[in-house]
């Protein structure tokens, strides 16, 4: 997943994909300790999407914190 593609996603979307990434991570993890997966880089890959996904909602967070606090200091 590219850096463009879950910029375009709204908060809720990040968050939703952050938990089915998360859970397919493990689905993932536990059928390559069970047998040998076809492709275990790909359990990499997502590793690195769920990384990129909170990455983006905490920039999310500091943004709209940070602009209630410019909002609050404006008053």
């Amino acid at each position: 997943m590219k850096s463009s593609e879950i910029q375009a996603l709204t908060t809720e979307e990040v968050i939703a994909r952050i938990n089915e990434e998360k859970a397919n991570l493990t689905k993932m993890k536990f059928a390559h300790t069970v047998s040998a997966i076809e492709n275990p880089t790909r359990i990499t890959k997502v590793r690195k999407d769920v990384a990129r996904l909170n990455t983006e909602l905490t920039k999310r967070k500091a943004e709209a914190k940070a602009s209630a606090a410019t909002e609050s200091a404006s008053e």
